[in-house]
């Protein structure tokens, strides 16, 4: 019930998504030109979410996880979905991808296998972006977006649990 409680509220979230003035200054004080460049070629509905995830981000580091390098943090929730940018999806497009690949994922592998690009994307987005983050000279945070939707591991840095959690709860 949880996950569906989740699927309905990103969706209500995508149908109203809208940056505002005060989350525009947002990014250009944490993203470079060359970064924004990345954030804005993404979809609204992605902004969007990548805004929530970063604000979630800012709550949990306020919360006591020390050490952490926050601003570093910040940067990768913001771009950790522009592996999505080229393949602009419909909203309707994204609720069938996400439901076949979590209900019927032999499904999806066949449509995938077909050349479905929204399975492709949905299951490959994290690479895509992180190839994206490394043209720029951006390694570390390449390397943090690269595993963000990887299954855990013991040896996995609190950042990146920090933005799995973070992408989780948005």
């Amino acid at each position: 019930m949880n996950w569906i409680f989740k699927r309905v509220r990103q969706f209500y979230r995508a149908l109203t998504a809208e940056i505002s003035v005060d989350d525009e200054k947002y990014i250009m004080a944490h993203l470079n030109a060359r970064e924004q460049k990345l954030f804005f070629a993404m979809s609204e509905i992605d902004q969007y979410h990548s805004l929530r995830v970063a604000y979630t981000i800012e709550r949990l580091v306020i919360q006591g996880k020390q050490g952490i390098d926050r601003e570093f943090l910040i940067r990768c929730a913001l771009l950790h979905d522009i592996g999505k940018a080229d393949y602009k999806l419909t909203i309707r497009k994204k609720i069938f991808t996400v439901l076949v690949t979590t209900f019927a994922p032999k499904i999806a592998d066949e449509l995938e296998l077909k050349g479905d690009q929204s399975i492709y994307i949905y299951r490959n987005h994290a690479g895509i972006g992180a190839q994206k983050l490394q043209r720029l000279g951006l390694f570390e945070e390449a390397k943090l977006i690269a595993r963000h939707h990887s299954p855990p591991r013991d040896d996995d840095s609190r950042e990146l649990k920090l933005l799995r959690l973070a992408d989780d709860e948005n």
